[in-house]
This record gives structure tokens, sequence and C-alpha cells, in this order.
């Protein structure tokens, strides 16, 4: 079955996605395009350039002492260092218009206070573009124009999907409501996610400043205000309490939450009748 697959954005929460694309491709759902935000843009575009595994495979292998080596005094986000990691695994000179699945990142232009769907062009500088989060990362200078997070406007871009010719459109949403976190996540994940907590919760500072405050609340109701706008054939929500926008130590977990909660709508949506 043919689909167009929309990633929302969410900061770290969108590492879920990766499990969702693991999870729906070996179901058999074939993702013919690609549209996110954010995050989202930055898992899209690796799974349409084929960089998706390597990216994953370096994620869930950083201890404390790598994730380190992307911070800056006093303990806050480079994202210099990180693009340009994101950067070597993509590689340069790809275009978007030259991936074998149509993919668009959204991102938000600030001259001109509009959504903007980029579905040409570099594809490193579309996804650095789409989730660039004020204050966190700098603007992205794309044709004169200054680019920041596709998330400041819109956080579940399904709008550019929905022309394409595709049997159903599944979105993820990392704004789900709350809910009890009891999933069956194997023990050499949570083993590992609790070791970097400790450390995480002591050093990392990023959780108390206004800034991060200001984009969860941003976001959370940017997304309510959207959410209705459309409606995709499934949802897959990820409820927001399993992490927060920074917490980048969760990669394993999150994306083991990304494959259970795939699963789940997937049941959902055969007692429909949509698969």
């Amino acid at each position: 079955m043919k689909i167009s697959l929309v990633l929302g954005g969410g900061g770290a929460r969108g590492y879920a996605h990766i499990g969702v694309i693991e999870t729906l491709k070996s179901l058999g759902f074939e993702i013919n395009s690609i549209s996110g935000t954010s995050m989202g843009a930055v898992i899209g575009g690796l799974e349409a350039s084929g960089s998706l595994d390597k990216y994953k495979e370096w994620v869930t292998s950083l201890d404390f002492i790598d994730m380190f080596k992307f911070f800056k005094p006093p303990f806050k986000l480079d994202g210099e260092k990180i693009f340009e990691k994101i950067k070597q695994i993509v590689g340069e000179e790809i275009k978007i218009e030259q991936l074998p699945i149509k993919y668009t990142a959204v991102a938000t232009d600030l001259t001109k206070k509009r959504e903007v769907w980029l579905q040409r062009g570099d594809l490193f500088k579309a996804m650095q573009a789409s989730s660039a989060i004020p204050g966190v990362f700098n603007p992205v200078v794309i044709n004169n124009r200054m680019l920041v997070d596709g998330g400041v406007l819109n956080l579940l871009p399904i709008a550019p999907v929905m022309s394409d010719m595709n049997d159903l459109i599944v979105a993820v949403d990392l704004y789900a409501p709350e809910r009890d976190i009891d999933f069956d996540i194997p023990k050499e994940v949570i083993h590992k996610q609790n070791l970097l907590e400790d450390i995480w919760a002591k050093i990392f500072k990023e959780k108390e400043s206004p800034v991060s405050l200001s984009i969860d609340l941003m976001m959370d109701v940017i997304y309510r205000y959207r959410k209705a706008e459309y409606v995709p054939d499934i949802l897959i929500e990820i409820p927001k309490n399993v992490a927060k926008w920074y917490d980048f130590h969760k990669a394993p977990f999150l994306i083991e939450i990304g494959k259970i909660l795939t699963k789940e709508a997937i049941e959902k949506a055969k007692k429909k009748n949509l698969v």
C-alpha cells in the first residue's frame, strides 16, 4: 500500500519518527512522499535520501561523552556542530528534486511572515531551515529569505501531500495528549536511558531556560489551533509526556515508542477497514 507520510515537529520526540518509519516499512507500506516540519523534516530528509539507517546507528550509539561534544558553554546545544554531523551523514550536493521519494520541508519565512514549502534545491539546507528553532539555532537564508523552524506556523504539514496520488495519508503527531508510559520497552534500552538520565538531569540546564519553556508553549498552542485544518487517514499519536523537546539522550527509548505506537495505530486502522 502506497502512503504519503507526514512527520510533525517536536524536537527530540522526533526520534520516534525513526521507529514509525521502520515499522511502516516492515508492515509492507511503501512511502512515496514525505512532508515534514522541524525534526520531522530532518528524519524525513534522511529517509528520502537513504541515510536514515546510518543516522539511527549514530544517535543510538552515543554516550554522554559523545553528546557533550555537541554543547557549548553553559551547556547549550551547539546547532552548528549538530548540523555539521547531519551534513556528513546526508552528504553534500543532494537536490530535493533528485530524491527517489517526493519530499517537502516546511519552514517559516520571517521576512514575509508565511509558511514556505521547500521542494527543490539543496536537501541539507532545507532540513536545516525547517529545524532552525528560534533562539536555539541560527536562521537559514535561502534566496534572500530568512527561514526558521516550520513549527512556528505549522507543526503537522499535511497540506503538501494532499494532492499526492497515494492510497493513504499517515501522519505522526508529536504533541498528542499525555498518557501513562507503560510500554514494553527492551531492558537494555531502559538501562541505557537511566544511565544517561541521571547525568542529563544534573548537568543539562536547557530545560530551565525561558526559551525552552516558551518553545514548548508556542508549539503546543500552534498545534491545537491548526490540527483541525486537515485530517489524515491514519494518525500515529506520540504523547508529549514521553520526552521534552530537548531530551536528545532518549533516542533508543523514543525509537521504541515510535514502533509500539505505530503498530497500535495500524491495528486500529485495520478494525476500521482502512488497511
